[in-house]
């Protein structure tokens, strides 16, 4: 087959089963896996072997970019003991471990071979790792310790992996494997600093969005290139340059950019990990016609690589569930470390392997000693961990009773958050006033910065079918007004009688409005015995908060008593925490619960909508 006419198989094959996985609801890595495996033994697919510098330099660099500059670097630095713990513990523990297994289970191995393949299925897979952790839908620190684990450990077993080879192939002592380690990681970590600084420099002086994300594009790799040239690990360098331009992102880079590096990252990450797991399935036929040629008959092979892939699960589960004893039983800083059950039993589960496991066993040396027997091990234990442990997950998470993130509990403080940049907006707009800038436009703009928190208050009340906010409103009214100033603009490009530049440029502003505006929807959430209050973190320092009661008898359970003295309509509902007094939100035409502050001072109110029980302090502008 032409290599044009594969790329095309290989992005046509993605693109559907992706799309049929996202319209069952399955998650794609293990279903892409199955299929390629499928297709391998397909007399009209060619023999695909993979090569390993391939993956490694032209797969790796982008996709582990791509999620480094996605991940907080503020989470990962409040969670770098258990990433650590977890990508260089774990890792080297691992290899050890399963290498000793394979050194007893496969005959005529090497030592140094056994501990290589140790080395080569002791990682995580970062694509697997990001691509089924964030739909199943876990806990946000544990999403974060995964993530960085897998962005991490990457590094840890290539220069295992580097050494053990070395050993097969020569000899090498405990000195130089010190030395290996430094020069990985401290070369690493200084080429990442320096790039990331280099490009940030650049990028601080780029206005084109083209240009910004070209030099985005480039950036994985002229942080790799340097470090491996140097015999430093690449895996980290790019990490350490995707987390520190990730994180001044917002600072460097204009709006357009970060949008249009977005957008272009995401595509390109769907695309390479994707086409990762279903060349992972592709090379079960290469692989077993290699290993035929075995004196090893094909019940001692399944036996060989069930036991690794066995192997791989168990320690694993024992290292994690160890250093938990371990944290749970230790000093007092240590116990704070600890974890709970159910979050290790989810940390070890989601150990699944990917693409750089195969790649590094197609590093191992030809006269590596079983050779094949160690690629098909390397092989089950990837295909194993992503159709055993992957399609189990989202049941385990359900079945330990964690859950992901609460849409309303996020947007609550995304409400809270628009409420504090609304008000540095406008007192940076009072600061910056001149005595002939139109009063019209004043107006405006106090209206547009007061509306944007109110509108995503309005999410956290009740649904359209009850009540229709007025931005809801506002939202389907424009957008029927767009849809028909659209249809206008391709009627007038239809006659002919318009320029194309001028007609593309006024689609493209109807376009930038739409993409803009909100689809107001209410959060989803569960209503249960428990309501909906602001975390701890949210009150602050404020006083006023603390001395509030949790709760207080309404006077008008259920209405605005200012409204219906006024005629007027409530959207959302508030109860002052001192009198009981309700009024409405600020997003109603009355702002009610507002007036009644500035009327008599009572500082704290809390909302009364069904599900709901956060609290604002109107002196202090806190959640609480």
């Amino acid at each position: 087959m032409e290599p044009a006419l594969l790329v095309l198989a290989l992005v046509v094959t993605v693109g559907a089963v992706a799309g049929l996985c996202r319209r069952f609801g399955w998650s794609p890595p293990p279903v892409l896996v199955l299929v390629g495996i499928l297709a391998s033994f397909l007399p009209a697919v060619p023999e695909f072997e993979l090569d390993p510098e391939l993956v490694l330099i032209g797969f790796l660099p982008p996709l582990l970019y791509a999620a480094a500059i996605r991940t907080s670097f503020v989470d990962f630095r409040a969670n770098t003991y258990a990433i650590l713990l977890l990508s260089v513990g774990a890792v080297i523990v691992s290899t050890f471990a399963v290498g000793l297994v394979a050194w007893w289970i496969v005959p005529g191995v090497s030592l140094a071979a056994a501990l290589a393949l140790g080395a080569v299925v002791a990682p995580p897979d970062a694509v697997a790792a990001t691509a089924i952790a964030r739909k199943v839908g876990m806990p946000r620190r544990i999403v974060t310790i995964l993530e960085g684990e897998s962005l991490v450990n990457d590094a840890t077993a290539l220069v295992l992996l580097s050494v053990t080879i070395t050993a097969i192939t020569g000899s090498v002592g405990v000195g130089e494997i010190g030395w290996e380690f430094v020069r990985a990681v401290g070369g690493g970590i200084v080429i990442g600093v320096v790039v990331a600084q280099l490009l940030s420099f650049v990028r601080a002086r780029i206005d084109d969005p083209v240009l910004d994300t070209l030099l985005s594009f480039t950036a994985p790799f002229v942080a790799f290139l340097p470090a491996e040239a140097i015999h430093s690990s690449g895996v980290l360098a790019v990490v350490i340059t995707g987390l520190l331009l990730g994180h001044r992102a917002p600072v460097l880079q204009s709006a357009a950019s970060r949008v249009s590096e977005s957008v272009n990252w995401r595509t390109v990450q769907f695309m390479l990990e994707n086409v990762v797991f279903l060349l992972i399935g592709l090379q079960l036929r290469t692989i077993l016609q290699d290993v035929a040629d075995s004196d090893l008959g094909p019940g001692r092979l399944a036996a060989i690589c069930l036991t690794v892939l066995a192997a791989v699960v168990a320690v694993r589960f024992a290292y994690v569930f160890g250093s938990q004893a371990v944290h749970r039983f230790g000093g007092p800083r240590m116990r704070r470390r600890s974890w709970p059950t159910s979050s290790s039993t989810v940390v070890s589960w989601a150990g699944m392997r990917g693409v750089v496991t195969l790649a590094a066993a197609f590093l191992l040396p030809p006269e590596t000693p079983q050779r094949d027997v160690l690629l098909l091990a390397a092989f089950t234990v990837v295909a194993g961990t992503l159709l055993v442990l992957s399609p189990t997950l989202p049941w385990l998470v359900r079945r330990l009773g964690l859950s992901g993130p609460d849409a309303a509990e996020d947007a609550l403080q995304a409400a809270a958050l628009a409420d504090e940049a609304s008000r540095a907006g406008l007192a940076r707009l009072d600061r910056v006033l001149k005595a002939t800038d139109p009063q019209e436009v004043v107006d405006e703009l106090r209206e547009r910065a007061r509306r944007r928190p109110n509108m995503i208050w309005e999410r956290l009340g009740r649904s359209n079918d009850v009540l229709e906010p007025p931005s809801a409103a506002y939202v389907r009214l424009r957008l029927e007004m767009l849809a028909a100033e659209r249809e206008a603009i391709i009627a007038r490009r239809d006659s002919g009688t318009i320029d194309d530049e001028v007609l593309r440029e006024a689609l493209a502003m109807v376009d930038r409005e739409e993409s803009l505006l909100d689809r107001l929807e209410s959060a989803e959430r569960r209503i249960g015995e428990a309501e909906l209050v602001a975390p701890e973190r949210t009150s602050g320092d404020c006083e006023h908060l603390r001395a509030a009661p949790r709760t207080a008898r309404a006077a008008t359970p259920g209405a605005c008593e200012d409204c219906l003295r006024e005629g007027t309509r409530w959207v959302h509902l508030r109860m002052c925490l001192a009198c009981g007094h309700v009024g409405c939100c600020d997003s109603s035409v009355g702002r009610h619960a507002e007036r009644h502050f500035h009327d008599v001072g009572h500082p704290v109110m809390r909302s009364i909508e069904p599900g709901e029980a956060w609290r604002w302090c109107y002196i202090d502008e806190h959640l609480g």
